[in-house]
């Protein structure tokens, strides 16, 4: 079935409208995105201030104690930043897939030097199809991620990169999300894959995960390498601050929300493009 481009979510043949976003599928073009997160963060401040309004009336006009009502609001707030982190990963997801449909394949994990030294992420690759245009031409490539004028620009994070769960240091900087790395992963290193070099099925392969306290800064060319960190919950590789596991983009664009008790071999089979491994509906 089709995906909606602007949201990723699976519609119906023949739809006009995503019932998810409420964009017309056919007019799309990628700078509605910015206007979208604008009303998305609108929703979630008026969300936010109706949650309070009833807490106040609860504990004020009705006497319900407090301690009964915060646990439920504390819920209520973190299942809007969990939203919100599971749209920011569909928007990483359709940048992605835009760049493949320019390049004729997904960006490399990395572009190196001529010595092979890694240079450039993948994060700064895709920011013209993030509507970061502007940052993007900033970027000079002539020098490393770190070097002097890259650098000023590591404070200038995009919030899409930015998981809003996420509490601890270098949040300003550092990205909540990062690539599966290895070998048989879709990023491999500075040899990008095609769509057809994943035999695996799009739907059954993992692109990008959370990696919250991997204090990895956003312009590094620096992703989760699954051969050392191969399981969920690792601080060091994919970690989150959501209660259980962590939210992972599909390469199809779908979004799916993986436990930390998952199998690990059927973990390891959603690592790679190219195992040949069957991996059910339910992981």
């Amino acid at each position: 079935m089709p995906t909606c481009p602007a949201c990723a979510e699976t519609v119906a043949d023949g739809v006009e409208n995503c019932p998810h976003c409420g964009i017309s599928i056919h007019e799309y073009s990628p700078g509605e995105s910015d206007s979208r997160s604008a009303r998305k963060t609108s929703l979630f401040f008026i969300v936010g201030l109706g949650i309070a309004g009833v807490v106040g009336f609860l504990i004020v006009c009705l006497g319900i104690p407090a301690a009964l009502i915060i646990p439920a609001t504390q819920q209520a707030r973190e299942a809007a930043r969990r939203s919100q982190c599971k749209n920011n990963l569909k928007q990483i997801g359709l940048a992605l897939h835009n760049y493949q449909d320019v390049h004729g394949a997904f960006p490399p994990a990395f572009v190196a030097d001529a010595n092979g030294k890694p240079m450039h992420s993948w994060r700064v690759l895709i920011l013209p199809y993030l509507d970061q245009a502007p940052l993007y031409k900033e970027y000079n490539f002539s020098e490393p991620w770190d070097g002097p004028n890259n650098s000023r620009l590591l404070s200038r994070m995009p919030r899409v990169y930015s998981c809003p769960s996420y509490s601890g240091p270098g949040g300003d900087t550092s990205t909540g999300y990062a690539a599966v790395f290895g070998e048989h992963c879709v990023f491999r290193g500075a040899e990008p894959v095609k769509v057809k070099d994943i035999t695996d099925g799009l739907s059954n392969t993992m692109l990008v995960g959370e990696a919250s306290y991997a204090a990895i800064p956003w312009m590094k060319p620096d992703d989760v390498d699954v051969n050392l960190h191969s399981s969920i919950g690792d601080k060091q590789g994919f970690s989150s601050d959501h209660v259980g596991g962590i939210n992972v983009l599909m390469g199809d664009g779908a979004v799916r929300f993986i436990s930390q008790n998952i199998n690990l071999q059927t973990l390891q089979a959603l690592f790679t493009r190219d195992g040949n491994e069957t991996v059910g509906e339910d992981f």
